[in-house]
């Protein structure tokens, strides 16, 4: 036989061993991160009407009657609540409309951070809770592991990478090969009933070509918060260490604070911005002028201005809206008022707004309503391809096996994944490590060739 005649007839042959390597490592990625993937679909479906769920859950909370009186000041939201609850303000967070409450967050003399809602109109406390204490906020917690631990929040830095890995073996699993007939089923239709296993195949693939995208997307724009590769991203992006361009900062005195501690939650590009120092002398300028200045400098309602944390320390003013273009962040010298920082999404650095574009799309906030929709889809879509793929799994696995896919014939084709896995490994460290230690066991305990039967 020629050497052209054996490759023809080896090619068939390394196809199938290809199919088989990515069919198996489809697997085991699934076997990883689907469980987590439900969870991020329920939570994120959730958490995208956040503001909804929250208005209806805490309405005894967060909403008020709307009046045609124009509200108190907040020296007086902040007086009410230390009143029921005392110790140290430390923020105020004003109403983002007519009828939403203000919000007061103070450290009890038992060092326990409250949030105290207050009526804006007659400063009448309605109650309170733990701050972040929300029903949406444990969603965002559950949503990135926070609520377990530093260990399992480094989990879905795993579960993001596994998922991008997930989503490009199975676009190549799916990807239309030649059918008797020029059928298409499989690719943009279902076939057969529920009963039958390739239904449930069907669904998956199908429904995994539409949504696979935009599940990648989500999980590269959720890789910001992850543990390791955000951080440092983060830092990189901000490689000045403050979180401001320069020419924001010269000649203003820079405390060792962080934006992100001092502020509580805030954008991504800013947690790494250091708070500034007040320099004036003479008596504070109080809360009700702070938030005059604010309010004067065209800073949206909703804003949470947090107060003074000691003789240098500042009034600080930060509001991250849906409409990315308003975020903003005014630091105010405490004794004279002046400006020290004023900083918007306009100033951000390159990587920084494409971060900030990812996170808003991520949390279902750039285009409104229709990016709420959109990605409620996508969380269903998620769900129904867990689902079918446990299904599926159920339908095929021998009895009393895991029913993982057969090693490739040609174990050779395994290098180019391995040399895809290398790169993902690189930008993403900790996923690096996972798919090591899965290609370790692989190659320990799924290679093994099965012992003859003798008779």
């Amino acid at each position: 036989m020629s050497d052209i005649a054996m490759s023809a007839a080896e090619a068939p042959e390394r196809a199938a061993s290809l199919y088989r390597a990515v069919w198996r490592w489809h697997f085991y990625a699934g076997l990883l991160v689907l469980p987590f993937l439900v969870l991020l679909a329920v939570t994120g479906g959730l958490y995208l009407f956040r503001d909804e769920i929250d208005g209806i859950w805490h309405r005894q909370l967060k909403v008020v009657e709307a009046r045609a009186t124009p509200v108190e000041a907040p020296s007086a939201w902040i007086d009410a609540a230390l009143k029921a609850r005392p110790g140290t303000a430390l923020k105020v967070i004003v109403p983002a409309d007519p009828t939403a409450s203000a919000e007061v967050v103070i450290k009890t003399t038992e060092g326990e951070r409250r949030s105290v809602y207050v009526d804006p109109y007659d400063s009448r406390v309605l109650g309170e809770l733990a701050d972040r204490g929300t029903i949406m906020w444990l969603m965002r917690r559950l949503h990135s592991l926070a609520e377990f631990g530093t260990v399992a929040n480094g989990i879905i830095e795993i579960v993001g990478g596994w998922s991008i890995l997930l989503v490009g073996t199975g676009f190549y699993l799916w990807w239309p090969r030649k059918q008797a007939g020029g059928r298409m089923g499989g690719v943009v239709s279902v076939r057969g009933t529920p009963r039958r296993r390739v239904f449930w195949r069907d669904l998956h693939a199908v429904t995994g070509a539409f949504a696979g995208t935009v599940i990648a997307f989500m999980s590269l724009s959720g890789m910001p918060w992850s543990l390791v590769w955000g951080e440092k991203v983060n830092e990189w992006a901000n490689s000045s260490n403050y979180g401001y361009p320069s020419g924001l900062y010269v000649n203003v005195p820079m405390s060792d604070e962080h934006l992100a501690h001092a502020n509580g939650p805030t954008t991504w590009s800013l947690e790494q911005a250091k708070m500034p120092e007040s320099t004036g002398t003479g008596a504070p300028i109080g809360v009700d002028a702070a938030a005059a200045i604010v309010n004067r400098l065209g800073v949206s309602p909703g804003y949470t201005l947090s107060l003074p944390g000691g003789a240098s320390g500042v009034y600080s003013a930060t509001v991250y809206p849906d409409d990315l273009s308003k975020q903003r962040v005014v630091h105010l010298d405490q004794y004279s008022g002046k400006p020290l920082i004023d900083f918007s999404y306009a100033d951000y650095g390159p990587v920084a707004k494409a971060m900030e574009w990812g996170i808003n799309f991520h949390m279902g906030q750039e285009f409104g309503l229709a990016n709420q929709l959109f990605l409620l889809v996508v969380c269903l879509a998620i769900i129904l391809m867990s689902v079918s793929a446990g299904v599926m799994w159920w339908k095929r696995r021998p009895k009393g096996s895991l029913g993982v896919p057969p090693a490739p014939a040609d174990r050779s084709v395994m290098w180019g994944l391995i040399a895809i896995m290398a790169v993902v490994g690189l930008v993403f460290p900790l996923v690096g490590a996972s798919l090591v230690v899965m290609l370790v066991l692989d190659l320990a305990f799924g290679w093994r060739r099965p012992k003859l039967r003798t008779a």
